[in-house]
């Protein structure tokens, strides 16, 4: 429990850099660990420049920063409290990560519902950017799988929400970017698996249309996802490799994964990354698999996590670091605007050979600020050429809301203030649900001149 002092503690931090997975931008703030559901809001009695919870800090931009102000660092509060191995329901504090809900799951016979490309993300910010996954048109985001949980307010109020209890709080905080309220602990329902394999089949395509086809043959396929060439031009435009998957069926042991050995030792020089190394890349991705279709049974590391396996591995950006770009447009524009905006990206002469490609299915958020809905969404991260990928987002940004689509906050860290309104018409509604207490850098950017 806290004690008399905490406050007094709180108020001696020192201001520490925290960054987001991106680097950019890289903010000081005063960041006061949270060790029990009770420390807020006492820890911030007095506090001033707002707070805001965080976890890993894997947001790529600056969702999860607050420059000169108070993170509220979640990870320590990390404990499971409660699970039913009839239905699958695990309850555990918000400060539990992913990778250690899947350590614990995992051998008895469970899996995540829905999970990103990392397990390195917190339960509490699962929740708050609402994340999806390769499943979205089988399962929907991770918030419809959270069946309630705690909310704190800076007042002192706590609050149970779910579908029927505080149903306009379970909505706003599903994917409310933190700002609603101190999330301290969370029931999610978990899918039983029989074992850690997936069956794997990756297939190459050549440009979007071939893509689509892929993608509407793959309907009763739950995981889906593709990676795609952004660099290439003439007969190889938007070639890429089309990967699908399901749980294995057959038996076998669900042993837990070893932990991660390698880390990425250096920060790579600016210059690494550019236009023909990541050419290079591309072409040996693409041709690493040597016939049109693979088969294979594939453990669930690679298949879900295969960036996780290098820790730290964010440093090959460089000291920069790196901007991610994602996007949803609607399939009434989807086809047309995604190939608009390979072209631009193709003619700006950026590498980014992390593009991943896919659809988004119509099952619906709960989340009111949630970011999938139906469409192609496509991910790409550049490392930063001030002079260059600043423009380019902002073309690219203007190119979505022309087409109809909209941004992932947790993926941003260059929208405008005008661009975030279009794109979120229902923000203000949101705004009304926002602890007073709570902001971001994200937040305080986007809301300007409003």
């Amino acid at each position: 429990m806290p004690d008399s002092t905490a406050t007094e503690e709180a108020n001696s931090q020192v201001q520490a850099p925290f960054e987001s997975w991106g680097r950019y931008p890289t903010y000081g703030a005063k960041l006061l660990p949270l060790h029990w559901q009770s420390d807020f809001p006492a820890l911030t009695a007095d506090l001033h420049n707002g707070a805001l919870p965080v976890g890993m800090g894997r947001s790529y931009g600056d969702v999860c920063l607050l420059k000169d102000g108070n993170l509220l660092v979640t990870t320590a509060m990390n404990r499971l409290i409660d699970f039913d191995a009839e239905t699958g329901l695990l309850t555990a504090e918000a400060g539990v990560t992913l990778a250690q809900i899947l350590d614990f799951a995992v051998p008895r016979g469970f899996f995540l519902p829905v999970t990103p490309g990392t397990k390195y993300v917190t339960l509490g910010g699962a929740i708050a950017n609402d994340i999806h996954g390769k499943n979205h048109h089988s399962a929907g985001t991770f918030g419809r799988h959270i069946a309630q949980f705690e909310l704190v307010r800076s007042d002192g109020s706590r609050t149970i929400c779910s579908p029927t209890q505080n149903p306009e709080f379970y909505s706003a905080t599903i994917g409310g970017l933190g700002l609603t309220g101190v999330i301290t602990w969370a029931t999610l329902r978990l899918k039983p698996i029989v074992s850690r394999k997936i069956d794997y089949e990756g297939i190459q395509f050549h440009g979007i249309d071939e893509f689509l086809d892929l993608t509407n043959q793959a309907h009763d396929i739950e995981y889906t996802v593709s990676w795609v060439d952004v660099t290439s031009t003439g007969r190889n435009f938007a070639r890429g490799v089309f990967m699908q998957g399901d749980h294995s069926t057959k038996k076998d042991d669900l042993k837990p994964s070893p932990k991660p050995k390698l880390v990425f030792p250096f920060e790579a020089p600016g210059f690494a990354l550019n236009a023909l190394t990541v050419s290079l890349f591309n072409t040996a991705f693409f041709h690493k698999q040597i016939h049109k279709r693979a088969v294979a049974l594939q453990d669930y590391e690679p298949f879900f996590y295969p960036l996780d396996k290098v820790l730290r591995w964010n440093r090959m950006y460089g000291k920069r670091g790196l901007l991610q770009f994602q996007y949803v447009i609607p399939w009434e524009h989807a086809k047309e605007g995604t190939i608009a905006i390979l072209h631009e990206v193709a003619k700006s002469g950026l590498a980014s050979f992390l593009a991943v490609l896919k659809a988004f299915g119509d099952v619906p958020s709960p989340g009111m600020m949630s970011f999938p809905k139906p469409g192609i969404t496509l991910a790409l991260d550049f490392p930063i050429r001030p002079d260059k990928s600043f423009p380019l987002f902002q073309r690219l940004a203007d190119m979505t809301l022309e087409f109809g689509g909209r941004l992932y906050p947790a993926k941003d860290a260059a929208m405008t203030a005008p661009q975030f309104q279009a794109f979120y018409p229902q923000w203000q509604h949101f705004a009304q649900y926002r602890d007073p207490l709570l902001t971001s850098s994200f937040w305080e950017r986007v809301t300007q001149n409003s």
